[in-house]
């Protein structure tokens, strides 16, 4: 009996929670009351990017003076809300600014894994003891940020990550020759004590790269990867349709036998360059004999000096490191042997700032195609106008672009402030770089519908109907 009361009540317990609860939800009184929160009073946040809520402060009005700014991607990046001053030489990346780079980065990835390259994330804060066994301790000078922390042992804030990586490479002791070529890369924060920070984030203390770290059997291997990354830098800098050269370049701290720099030609630029027009020599001038007007190369024309800005560096580096930290791995004869490596920078904020320097005008943001924020751009009429029912329509459309057109899926932004002009909004946008302004007025009302098409690249205005509008953006390159 005693057995069958306690099954009874645990029946009981079970049972009762789950009737109560089917009673409170019938019974009115039982209903949770609406929460006064501050959250609950909280507008929603809309699925349509909408500018109005786009966190895009300007830092600095239209007609004010730069002050100390010396460079057109500085200005229009602070002035579009793109970016903003911290400390000397660093930088908040305002939302906008990040979807760029981030674009940028997926390009990256896409680019390195496509030749074999595998990403890594290694610590920003290296142990002193390693640049000492590479000698390059004090060799970096004052441009490389230290610190000592409570034990009193020395670090730094990595400027580049030839130690650490081939520290990493040494500690796996099973590497066989059928492993290599090996090609690590990251994509991470860098830091630079520079002593004048300029030109926003052209020259930073602060900054994004990309570094890639190779290691091969051979000499002979190992130059053709270096050959390979060449070739892919120069690929990724086609897709974001710059104009860029390839320079012969000194080894500087970071060492090595071979040495190339990546330049886009601008006035701003702080590097010479030299270039034959004849047999295509390029050179930075720390690689030219002082005083040479003739090409070392054909020795039948003259050298021209134009200037550029550095995004990109790469290095053949033999075994300098390799040789020190021991990275070795087996050979085909089972015996051990010391890789040989290279090394492969891309500066990604370097990139994003470069290309708006050359591509933009003294007034209008001109982006790569892949690397603007948003592709689209849509305007509905001023509120209280005629044409004011076209708001719901430019709604439609927004949703309609991203349903129909994969490649604008995220892509499209409707500029809400309809108590602007449309002619308002219109330099807004066209200062902010959206490659596709679309307006969508009174001929959007139409039997037949038409839209205003701002194509910003070209600078060309089109009037098209939807079909002709899907068809148009049916081509906008994403990433």
């Amino acid at each position: 009996m005693e057995v069958l009361m306690h099954l009874c009540h645990h029946k009981l317990c079970t049972l009762l929670p789950r009737t109560l609860s089917r009673a409170c939800r019938r019974n009115h009184h039982c209903t949770p009351q609406p929460s006064h929160s501050v959250h609950a009073l909280s507008k929603p946040v809309a699925p349509t990017p909408l500018v109005s809520r786009l966190f895009q402060p300007s830092n600095l009005r239209e007609g004010q003076e730069g002050g100390d700014m010396t460079c057109r991607s500085q200005r229009l990046m602070l002035q579009a809300g793109l970016i903003h001053p911290s400390n000397p030489g660093c930088f908040y990346y305002l939302p906008a600014a990040l979807r760029s780079m981030e674009k940028l980065v997926r390009l990256i990835d896409e680019e390195m894994q496509a030749i074999g390259g595998q990403k890594v994330d290694m610590p920003a804060l290296c142990g002193a003891e390693l640049w000492k066994r590479s000698g390059r301790w004090e060799l970096m000078g004052k441009e490389m940020f230290r610190l000592r922390d409570r034990h009193d042992i020395d670090y730094c804030l990595g400027p580049t990550h030839e130690e650490a990586v081939t520290e990493l490479l040494a500690s796996q002791s099973t590497l066989s020759y059928r492993q290599l070529p090996l090609l690590l890369y990251q994509v991470t924060r860098k830091f630079r004590d520079e002593q004048k920070p300029k030109f926003g984030l052209l020259r930073g203390r602060e900054f994004y790269m990309k570094d890639m770290y190779s290691f091969d059997i051979s000499e002979e291997a190992a130059l053709h990867t270096y050959q390979s990354v060449c070739h892919t830098y120069g690929r990724l800098l086609d897709r974001l349709g710059l104009k860029w050269v390839q320079v012969q370049a000194d080894t500087g701290n970071i060492g090595g036998t071979l040495s190339h720099e990546f330049h886009l030609p601008a006035d701003v630029g702080e590097d010479r360059l030299f270039m034959c027009g004849n047999c295509g020599f390029s050179a930075n001038f720390e690689t030219v004999e002082p005083g040479q007007a003739d090409c070392p190369q054909c020795h039948t024309a003259p050298l021209v000096e134009s200037k550029g800005i550095e995004v990109g560096h790469t290095f053949y580096l033999g075994t300098k490191y390799s040789q020190v930290f021991n990275a070795t791995f087996t050979s085909a004869q089972n015996k051990p042997a010391v890789a040989e490596m290279g090394c492969f920078g891309l500066g990604v904020t370097r990139i994003l700032a470069a290309s708006i320097e050359v591509l933009s005008s003294e007034d209008s943001i001109r982006w790569p195609r892949l690397l603007a924020p948003y592709q689209v751009c849509i305007l509905p009429p001023k509120k209280g106008s005629k044409a004011n029912e076209a708001m719901h329509l430019a709604e439609e459309l927004v949703q309609s672009l991203g349903n129909s057109l994969l490649n604008l899926k995220g892509e499209v932004v409707l500029d809400d402030r309809t108590q602007l002009t449309i002619g308002k909004r219109l330099k807004d946008a066209n200062r902010l770089g959206y490659p596709y302004v679309v307006v969508v007025g009174q001929k959007a009302m139409e039997e037949q519908p038409v839209f205003e098409v701002v194509c910003q690249q070209s600078g060309e205005t089109v009037f098209l109907s939807k079909d002709g509008l899907l068809d148009l953006l049916s081509g906008a390159e994403t990433i």
